[in-house]
């Protein structure tokens, strides 16, 4: 059995897998009725063990679905490359990290001391994935194919915000990766804060909105924002954008 979560960013989750079988799975969300949860999903944990009627002696490994070092570690180098530029946000980030984030294994492992109990070595069982792997992993695993290839696209993770891969029977191979800053999904973040929703969580509006209307300003945007290469690789204009170190 692996139990694999999602926490402390938006829409926390817990997903319990058998011998490759998704057993159960459910978002925080559904049983704290607070919308994009991101609290530890200690609910969804304990549905999940529920669900599959075992006993916490049966976990193999649990695994987190980024490696929260490499993400610390493109911050620092963002910051420094754009230095003096985004000290505001950089003074508003780190605190949070060296408190919290930078100490993800110790934080996840009190968590889940709390929510299963401290007679197993849950520090010992705890594994992390790349960002976009997790990402992968979650489309080609459960689909009916023995190959195929895998695009992954999103705002970022740890350094990844588009990956080419190929999943072979229990293989994935990435063969490609665009880095941050330049990514679709944030690009879609922008245009969804620029028309007032809430970045994170107003996405899935626009999306459904953008059907409804004209797509008057593609030219634009192709032209000004983002340059499209002709094998699909793509690059913005970052004099656009202030996401890299704004707040």
């Amino acid at each position: 059995y692996i139990l694999g979560i999602s926490a402390f960013y938006h829409d926390s989750a817990a997903c319990l897998i058998k011998d490759g079988d998704i057993i159960a799975a459910a978002q925080e969300e559904r049983f704290t009725r607070k919308k994009h949860d991101s609290s530890f999903p200690s609910h969804a944990i304990k549905y999940c063990l529920q669900e599959a009627n075992i006993s916490n002696e049966e976990i193999t490994n649990v695994v987190f679905y980024e490696k929260p070092f490499v993400k610390f570690e493109r911050l620092l180098e963002t910051y420094l490359a754009f230095a003096p530029k985004g000290f505001k946000s950089f003074a508003a980030a780190m605190p949070i990290w060296i408190k919290e984030k930078l100490f993800q294994k110790s934080m996840i492992t009190k968590e889940l001391n709390e929510t299963l109990g401290t007679s197993i070595n849950w520090r010992k069982k705890l594994l992390f994935s790349e960002h976009h792997l997790s990402h992968a992993a979650s489309a080609f695993y459960p689909s009916p194919f023995e190959s195929a290839a895998i695009l992954t696209l999103d705002g970022v993770g740890e350094w990844t915000t588009t990956s080419l891969a190929v999943g072979k029977n229990k293989q994935i191979k990435v063969l490609k990766e665009i880095h941050f800053p330049h990514s679709l999904g944030l690009l879609y973040s922008a245009f969804t804060y620029y028309t007032g929703f809430k970045v994170n969580s107003g996405e899935y509006k626009v999306m459904g909105l953008a059907p409804y209307g004209e797509p008057k300003y593609a030219d634009l945007i192709t032209e000004n924002l983002i340059n499209i290469d002709e094998d699909g690789s793509f690059h913005l204009d970052m004099s656009y954008f202030d996401y890299a170190t704004g707040l």
